[in-house]
């Protein structure tokens, strides 16, 4: 028999706040006009796209996540020094050791928490939110800070016509915390990594190290007709499973909060899914452009503060992305 001390946790989890940070400077689609050969309309009709916000010098993967951290820790009203771990998505922090999770929570005060990054692409902000949620019902944790965070115009090739106008920098936090009902529900989440060449770096940086100076600087690229074929149809299935594992159905929605990939995957999803009219649905990509892992919380932060959703709705999130990987689930917003 079993020496071992049963966990003591939370018997559900719940996201207690959010915050939102997007860098000052707004880049409308005629600055990404200059350097490939298309046109807004273009851009508007494939992507929904009008402007994106690009991250100054001083707007650091550290610096913005720190920005949206201290205002979902203010919307949750818990301190830093109450945070028992700190969980970072981004693909776009060029230190590979140490994690920005341990730098973020030093500089927020957070005190000695478990901090480390995940790297789930466009999806990171579902997995990091269903590993807060396991940390806080297991018992190591009773509040978890979840941070998706990019600089994806670190890593545009501004001269790819493909990928150019889609990328943008923000970041996005919640606050995970114990619940006495189901505020998270089950995770629908895996991978498809025969697929992953359809979104991926350019080259690795070792490739860049190697070739030295005359090598072109790593960037995503991507197999847009084949992303979106994956996007509208397959994860439309995941989405549906996931609402299945909540044990709720479309009518039950209140809010729709899917990665903001591309308005039209967007628009598709929700056709695909027979979404009803009274379902509140995140299209921040059109000024915010696609974020990555920043996307959902980004999405989520600016519909409660315009009032388009209120704490207590039903939402349902999903990302997806490179990998290829996805994670969607049914929260209570809050």
């Amino acid at each position: 028999m079993s020496k071992i001390k049963p966990s003591q946790g939370a018997p559900y989890a719940r996201i207690m706040g959010v915050g939102g940070y997007r860098p000052t400077r707004v880049v409308p689609n005629e600055v990404i006009l200059e350097t490939i050969d298309s046109s807004d309309e273009w851009i508007r009709s494939r992507s929904g796209i009008v402007s994106r916000h690009w991250a100054s010098d001083e707007e650091t993967v550290a610096a913005m996540s720190i920005e949206a951290a201290g205002k979902a820790l203010a919307d949750a009203g818990i301190t830093a020094q109450q945070v028992d771990g700190v969980i970072v998505s981004t693909v776009s922090h060029f230190k590979q050791t140490p994690a920005v999770a341990t730098e973020i929570a030093d500089r927020i005060g957070a005190g000695r928490p478990a901090a480390f990054d995940i790297s789930a692409g466009c999806a990171g902000f579902g997995y990091g939110l269903t590993l807060a949620k396991g940390m806080i019902v297991e018992g190591s944790a009773q509040y978890v800070l979840v941070i998706g965070v990019e600089r994806l115009s670190d890593l545009t090739d501004l001269e790819d016509r493909a990928t150019a106008f889609l990328f943008g920098d923000g970041a996005g936090a919640v606050v995970v915390g114990p619940a006495q009902e189901p505020a998270i529900g089950p995770t629908v989440w895996g991978s498809e990594g025969d697929k992953s060449e359809t979104i991926k770096q350019t080259v690795p940086w070792s490739d860049y190290r190697n070739a030295g100076e005359v090598a072109k600087f790593p960037a995503i690229t991507q197999e847009g007709q084949a992303v979106f074929r994956w996007a509208v149809f397959e994860m439309a299935k995941v989405a549906q499973q996931a609402l299945d594992a909540a044990g709720i159905t479309a009518d039950d929605l209140d809010v729709f909060i899917p990665h903001q990939a591309n308005m039209r995957i967007i628009d598709s999803m929700v056709k695909t899914l027979k979404l009803p009219e009274h379902v509140t649905v995140a299209r921040d990509v059109e000024t915010t452009g696609n974020t990555s892992a920043a996307s959902i919380p980004l999405a989520m932060e600016r519909l409660l503060a315009t009032g388009q959703a209120k704490s207590g709705d039903t939402a349902l999130v999903i990302g997806f992305g490179a990998g290829l990987v996805y994670a969607a689930t049914v929260v209570t917003l809050p």
